[in-house]
């Protein structure tokens, strides 16, 4: 269609807004709502167009655009049709973008988890090679991120692998 992007969500933005369906009958008849997009509609064979909303209570997503090449409203079997087709690829939409969420849930919680297990181990690991206690140990550990500008997950990691030694202050 030689209509652009941006006249095509000019023309069907109504129905993701209102959540309602929009019916242009007759894109052949004068006095169009979207004179440029009928234009072009009519250019590429259409004289009809129905926009149903894809939504699922109260929210909505965008829009399905049913085209018909003759005016003339589309049948209401052809109409409930369509809104299925639109609300069943909502719900589709809607359960990936909640199973994406989920998933990221569940790599950050995982990401938290093994941060805190090598911080652990390189508290354990300090407080048994300096002799002191694990809270002391948490404070060096703490300290020489900060005075690095490092993390502290990155700390504990080479403190645990042996790449790196943290003494408390004044000792050799």
């Amino acid at each position: 269609m030689a209509a652009t992007d941006r006249q095509v969500r000019e023309a069907f933005i109504e129905p993701y807004l209102t959540g309602t369906a929009v019916r242009q009958t007759d894109l052949t008849s004068p006095g169009q709502r979207w004179p440029t997009f009928a234009r072009a509609a009519r250019a590429s064979g259409f004289a009809a167009v129905h926009a149903l909303p894809m939504r699922l209570r109260a929210e909505t997503l965008g829009a399905i655009s049913l085209f018909s090449d003759s005016p003339g409203p589309l049948d209401g079997d052809t109409v409930a049709l369509g809104q299925a087709l639109a609300d069943a690829v909502t719900i589709g939409i809607l359960h990936q973008r909640a199973v994406a969420r989920h998933e990221l849930i569940a790599e950050q919680l995982q990401a938290a988890l093994n941060s805190r297990i090598v911080i652990e181990q390189a508290k354990g690991f300090l407080a048994e090679r300096l002799a002191v206690s694990v809270d002391t140990a948490f404070g060096l550990l703490r300290g020489y991120a900060r005075d690095h500008n490092r993390k502290l997950t990155g700390v504990a990691s080479d403190i645990v692998e042996g790449r790196l030694q943290v003494r408390p202050p004044g000792r050799p």
